[in-house]
């Protein structure tokens, strides 16, 4: 009798787990299990006066909202992470997409009816934004050390598109590396009117500088690529935040330098006066990055310049630059106009192989995202390596940013034309640098493999 109750007694023990795994989840609440994602990843730009077009901070305000949150996160538009999760690098450090458990999570709140539940369940609140802060404090890298700010410009309510290009001085006294840069428009409204914004350097003395490590030949009037030979601390366009450096790597910065802006500024129906600044994060005095880090623009298009999208079409272009040097990327950043849709950035080896590095399939004019690459899983090229760069345009009234799919679109800078570039911060490397890099890695790989072996 006594062995049949224990046999009865261990059957209930294994049986009981079972049971509690087959009981029903409970309903999903906004106050226990929603306000908590949105807080950490929605309510920076969906609160009060801020970009977003709406708040998500109460419930009464996101509750009219519930289905379209459900049709953007489930369909990966918000937050603005573009990245495709199947191909290609796929570890950031700046990664702020909703995991695959908190996507169902909103999913089945919205399909459970979307309800309220008990608001002594609601996280504390989150401080709102009342300023135009800095990405880069809100992520825990503290104050810059060093603004530095253009002259603003007043853009009336209608106007054309203008290109403003003041200078600004750059007060050292001494050599410093910058280890991390942001720009930002000068007020909250600025973020409205200024699609973008570069800082280049003028520089005082430093050859080393000028990027010389790729090329992509002449453009279609005979000149090199200029674009490219012109330093860059920057480049800044709707929705992005920081540049962050590799460790060991940074951009030099000389006394008697400036720096020239390059803002594009359009109208929205509001006159606003605004113009940009750049916060930068020096590394500690005294302390001197091994390597530079240079901004490269590699080209969508066979020929800068050159593109052409008919009306109401889906079209798609191609550009290739040639690496001659070996070659560290730290970050992907796309950079499209209005009817910019998907861009690929893929690398044609030496050796005849192909390795994608990544795929924005999605992409939204009104987030120009930066993905920066996690340091053990930035892209390591070899010298003579090929970056393909494939971009897709859609000129038919399927895209919602498409102000007209009747008008043929060529390439240019307002707003309204078009353009593709894949914005990379890149560090270049000797020989014997990539090779102990590769077998670094290398060995990193085969430890993680042993040490998942049972």
């Amino acid at each position: 009798m006594l062995a049949r109750l224990m046999t009865f007694g261990a059957v209930l023990a294994f049986t009981v787990p079972a049971l509690a795994a087959d009981t029903p989840a409970k309903p999903a609440t906004f106050s226990r299990d929603v306000a908590p994602i949105l807080q950490a990843k929605c309510q920076e730009c969906h609160q009060p006066n801020s970009i977003a077009p709406m708040s998500l901070i109460t419930y009464q305000e996101v509750r009219p909202w519930a289905r379209s949150i459900k049709e953007r996160v489930a369909t990966r538009q918000m937050p603005p992470w573009h990245i495709d999760r199947s191909v290609g690098v796929q570890l950031f450090k700046n990664d702020m997409s909703l995991s695959d458990e908190q996507v169902d999570t909103i999913v089945r709140w919205v399909d459970e009816g979307a309800v309220q539940g008990d608001p002594r369940d609601l996280p504390p609140p989150r401080p709102l934004v009342t300023d135009n802060e800095w990405k880069a404090v809100k992520d825990g890298f503290g104050p810059p050390d060093l603004v530095i700010k253009s002259s603003e410009y007043t853009m009336p309510a209608q106007h054309q598109d203008v290109w403003y290009r003041p200078m600004s001085d750059i007060p050292l006294s001494e050599p410093r590396w910058a280890r991390l840069v942001e720009i930002r428009p000068t007020n909250l409204k600025g973020r409205r009117i200024i699609h973008h914004s570069i800082a280049y350097l003028v520089l005082n003395n430093d050859p080393e500088a000028v990027n010389t490590g790729t090329a992509n030949g002449p453009d279609r009037f005979g000149g090199d690529d200029l674009v490219n030979r012109r330093p860059q601390l920057m480049e800044w366009a709707i929705g992005k935040g920081y540049d962050l450096f590799r460790p060991d790597t940074g951009k030099l910065m000389l006394p008697g330098e400036k720096i020239s802006w390059d803002q594009h500024i359009h109208a929205i129906g509001e006159e606003i006066t605004a113009g940009s600044e750049i916060g930068i994060w020096f590394y500690p005095k005294g302390q001197e990055p091994k390597k530079r880090s240079y901004l490269v623009g590699f080209t969508g298009l066979r020929q800068r310049g050159f593109l052409d999208i008919p009306p109401n079409s889906v079209a798609g272009t191609e550009g290739f630059t040639v690496l001659k040097e070996n070659t560290l990327i730290t970050n992907f950043q796309p950079h499209f106009h209005l009817r910019g849709k998907s861009m690929q950035v893929e690398a044609i080896l030496p050796d005849g192989g192909t390795q994608i590095l990544s795929y924005v399939g999605n992409f939204n004019f009104n987030w120009m995202t930066n993905y920066i690459y996690a340091d053990d899983a930035a892209p390591l090229l070899p010298k003579g390596t090929v970056i393909h760069v494939s971009a897709w345009y859609d000129n038919t009234t399927a895209n919602k940013n498409n102000p007209d799919p009747e008008q043929w679109v060529g390439y240019g800078d307002r707003t309204v034309d078009e353009m593709a570039h894949a914005w990379m911060n890149v560090v270049y490397l000797n020989d014997d640098e990539y090779k102990a890099l590769v077998a670094e890695r290398k060995a990193r790989t085969a430890k993680e493999t042993d040490e998942r072996q049972p």
